[in-house]
């Protein structure tokens, strides 16, 4: 009877399906970009290639687990790099400017236990992350004019975004890894025409400021030159008060005679005083 109950193929079907559920169910393999929480009756007893940060890819527990059949159910948990796309936000800046702002944040699961005690998975932690980032972003650039927007220093104010999403990301077992903005414009109409005159006038009144400071400085440079020019003469021609005084005639010569304009015909007396370094001061 029992050679006969072996060699039935219905038999057989059964026993080998029975094998492969208990297997299936007491293997599990975890792959590397997956954290896998085991939960016994709805408690978590261990968790499997938990994210560690600057591990090397190959190096951390992924691979195949044993768990206990039937009792132990594997809840699995992203370990990349998830984004958070958030819907376009309306923010009014402190120049009174509405801007449609396009942003995304970028996160990571790093307390697997965590996230499934407060959130079950990563789905639903991005899903209790997106209002609270519309709700700093709105807060962060109510706080600037548009201008910064469009600067450098953006920067500053995506860093204190990111530090506030982190707080409440951490509750999640999350840790936020960058904050971004894609977007960031004017309604269009009449405020984007205004907001363009507004930076366009206040660019034209900093050219000008540049420019009369550069106008400044040049008249000052100009007058110190001038000054360092006649205190230098002075210096040197005050050793000899007669050659300073044949130079200066001389001088006035040039300019007088070698006009570039018309010829001009001059009748002077041989007495003049003008003349007198021609004539050798009378001597």
């Amino acid at each position: 009877m029992n050679g006969m109950t072996l060699r039935n193929p219905i038999v057989l079907a059964i026993a080998a399906i029975a094998l492969l559920v208990i297997l299936a169910s007491t293997l599990a393999v975890v792959p590397e970009t997956r954290q896998a929480v085991i939960v016994r009756f709805g408690k978590p007893i261990s968790i499997v290639n938990r994210y560690v940060p600057g591990q090397k890819y190959g190096q951390s527990g992924a691979g195949l687990i044993a768990r206990v059949p039937f009792f132990d159910q594997v809840v699995w948990v992203d370990k990349r790099v998830m984004d958070i796309e958030m819907d376009r936000q309306q923010v009014l800046s402190t120049d009174q400017l509405r801007l449609n702002v396009d942003a995304y944040a970028r996160f990571r699961i790093v307390d697997p236990l965590r996230t499934y005690i407060t959130a079950g998975n990563e789905q639903r932690v991005a899903d209790q992350l997106r209002p609270i980032l519309g709700s700093a972003l709105r807060n962060e650039l109510g706080k600037v004019p548009f201008a910064m927007l469009l600067s450098p220093e953006r920067g500053r104010v995506m860093d204190a975004i990111q530090d506030g999403l982190n707080t409440v990301a951490r509750q999640y077992g999350a840790e936020i890894v960058d904050v971004r903005i894609k977007r960031a414009d004017l309604p269009d109409g009449t405020p984007l025409e205004s907001a363009y005159e507004r930076m366009r006038s206040a660019r034209e009144q900093e050219a000008l400021t540049i420019d009369a400071q550069g106008r400044k400085q040049a008249q000052i440079i100009r007058a110190q030159a001038d000054a360092d020019a006649a205190k230098t003469y002075a210096a040197s021609f005050g050793k000899d008060a007669d050659f300073y005084e044949f130079y200066r005639a001389m001088q006035s010569y040039r300019q007088t005679f070698s006009s570039t304009n018309a010829p001009t015909s001059m009748i002077l007396s041989k007495d003049n005083a003008y003349l007198k370094e021609f004539t050798g001061r009378g001597r």
